[in-house]
């Protein structure tokens, strides 16, 4: 589904990415992990075509580095990006529509997808008709997941999810992570985090990256996922 070639990154002069190569297939869940700034989100956003970059980036087989960032949830990708960047004065629901509006969805389309954010992740209902900026960090968490899953019906790019999450919302993000991965077999996760041990439990693979580099082989996850 994605795969990334010899993907390289600079900003202002300094190396990010060095040669990053690695894919993810249709369906798999991969656990992308290393310590704070070694090269995770920025990898993220260079798929998003947030930075500049150099190497390819294929999506399905086609080269997408050079589609316009604007044009890049278009093809299917959904990103939650770590800080969650809400709109605050927009009501939860506004939030999670708002890539379906950019996109021009259909209104019964709009409302498939948002029947299935919902089906995953019911509490976003439940706030649905309150201001994001009146929801809790954790909260806020879930509501960029269900805005990544308007828009991410091939590939969704999770940026530490579990980052600041209370052990209980870890566990219900997790939850909702299991429950999508039941509900859509064919959609794929990129999800980076700096403790592995997180993702143990339903990712499929797990690749390394430390100062712009990939360092690990992919590991097989828990076999009893």
């Amino acid at each position: 589904m994605l795969e990334l070639q010899d993907l390289s990154v600079a900003i202002a002069g300094i190396p990010i990415l060095r040669g990053v190569t690695f894919s993810v297939g249709e369906g798999e869940t991969v656990a992308y992990v290393g310590r704070n700034g070694a090269g995770k989100t920025t990898t993220l956003r260079a798929i998003m075509g947030a930075v500049a970059s150099t190497g390819t980036i294929r999506l399905g087989g086609r080269a997408i580095e050079t589609v316009p960032a604007h044009e890049r949830p278009g093809l299917g990708i959904g990103w939650a990006p770590e800080d969650r960047r809400l709109f605050s004065a927009f009501t939860v629901k506004e939030n999670i529509l708002l890539p379906a509006r950019v996109a021009r969805l259909d209104p019964a389309e709009r409302d498939r997808r948002l029947e299935r954010v919902y089906a995953i992740l019911p509490e976003l209902k439940e706030m649905a008709g309150r201001p994001a900026g009146s929801v809790s960090g954790g909260q806020g968490k879930m509501v960029a997941l269900g805005r990544a899953l308007m828009i991410g019906t091939r590939l969704v790019l999770l940026d530490e999810p579990f980052q600041g999450l209370a052990p209980v919302l870890a566990q219900r993000y997790g939850e909702a992570l299991r429950a999508l991965q039941a509900a859509d077999p064919s959609l794929s996760l990129l999800i980076t985090e700096s403790n592995p041990a997180l993702l143990k439990s339903f990712a499929d693979r797990t690749i390394g990256i430390e100062r712009g580099e990939i360092e690990t082989a992919p590991v097989l996850a828990d076999p009893g996922r």
